[in-house]
């Protein structure tokens, strides 16, 4: 049986991941000062102005205003002619303390919040992540390289992709269509200075799209849409508002798998909807790799104020070479599930959330950074370091 599924994708300068990267900005800055302290950092961009948010606990002290420009100017947001100037933005900070009903249930190790969250894993692809967010996200990365390196030099910071991957029998075959919003100066503009030219689209084609997409996927009926509007020449904060957690979908599978609904930029290891995501997708992905199944999603739920989960279910959609229930019982056994341990087992408590705020916290290597006299850890949830045990337990 053939059927499609489709996954999109958008660059750091979109609106919303602008706010992302804010909000997870601050969370480094109080993290590097105070590992303990509590963030909820939302933030809001609009025509030349960025106002900061949230409810911030911490013996930390932040320079909002030098660090949101600081991040404007790294995304590419150097000048009103591109959608924001880092130099000359309204920056507005209405930041909170968190209510101290919340805080006396987590300083005892409970779960910052109510919450359902899910993780996953699959065998499409290296990553073991679903095909088409994998490609969505190379496809904005590569938009980003093109632009930073001078590769497209006239791109700017804004844009999208969205892929559509065809299945037969539950395996990709094909690509149906890649979209590709890229926001673009004036020098790509045809005469009627309504559209880009037949050149530049063709461009874009190929160095970014043909550059990502496997040539085993492409086929003659490929459908290529660049720009279907005609131009793209305002955007970012000019053209559309941004906030911090609208893009739930895009940071995790891509629609692929049910969300629990949080958000996680901005928020601090003891927000479960960040931790316990990561732990989620920690397990599905060891397991996964460890030959149990070819497939899982994990679902885990928890209470405010309480650090056992009130919730735990696996599911291998019928492809786990053990009972289902033996193996959720391993996960039981060999996985941390309250948020203390979960924080200290993924190594939480570092500011390396910057990170995760473009092109999905899923799918992404790990790897290590000497910050001064730190080694920083990345993306600790991607790595399969307890496959092995899982392997050795079930057999």
């Amino acid at each position: 049986m053939r059927t499609t599924f489709t996954s999109e994708s958008v660059t750091e300068g979109h609106p919303d991941k602008i706010c992302d990267r804010v909000s997870d900005a601050v969370l480094d800055e109080v993290v590097s000062q105070d590992p303990t302290g509590r963030v909820a950092c939302e933030t809001f961009a609009t025509v030349g102005m960025v106002l900061v948010g949230g409810e911030i606990t911490t013996t930390a002290w932040v320079d909002l205003a030098k660090l949101v420009r600081t991040v404007l100017g790294e995304i590419g947001y150097t000048c009103t002619e591109v959608g924001l100037c880092s130099d000359s933005c309204s920056i507005i900070n209405v930041i909170g303390k968190q209510s101290p009903d919340i805080a006396q249930g987590v300083d005892t190790g409970g779960a910052g919040d109510q919450g359902v969250m899910f993780g996953y894993a699959c065998r499409e692809t290296d990553e073991l992540m679903p095909l088409p967010i994998m490609l969505a996200h190379k496809l904005t990365r590569r938009l980003t390289e093109a632009r930073k390196q001078g590769i497209l030099r006239y791109l700017r910071p804004d844009g999208k992709s969205q892929v559509t991957v065809e299945y037969e029998d539950g395996i990709p075959v094909r690509i149906d269509s890649v979209v590709l919003a890229a926001q673009h100066d004036e020098s790509i503009l045809d005469r009627t200075g309504r559209s880009i030219t037949k050149r530049a689209r063709q461009e874009i084609i190929d160095t970014v799209a043909r550059a990502v997409v496997p040539a085993q996927y492409l086929d003659k009926k490929t459908k290529f849409y660049v720009n279907e509007t005609g131009k793209f020449v305002i955007g970012g904060p000019q053209s559309d508002t941004g906030m911090t957690g609208r893009k739930i979908i895009v940071d995790t599978y891509g629609g692929w798998v049910p969300h629990g609904g949080g958000a996680f930029s901005g928020k601090d290891a003891s927000k479960v909807d960040r931790s316990a995501s990561y732990m989620a997708r920690y397990i599905a992905k060891n397991c996964v790799a460890a030959g149990l199944c070819k497939e899982m999603v994990v679902r885990l739920a928890y209470v405010i104020g309480r650090a056992e989960p009130t919730d735990v279910a696996i599911d291998t959609r019928g492809t786990a070479v053990i009972d289902e229930a033996k193996l959720l019982r391993l996960i039981w056994d060999l996985f941390p599930l309250k948020p203390r341990e979960m924080i200290k087992h993924l190594n939480l408590l570092q500011p390396i959330y910057q990170a995760t705020s473009a092109y999905g916290h899923f799918g992404r290597e790990p790897f290590k950074k000497k910050v001064g006299k730190s080694t920083l850890e990345f993306f600790n949830w991607e790595k399969t370091d307890l496959a092995e045990e899982l392997r050795r337990v079930a057999e």
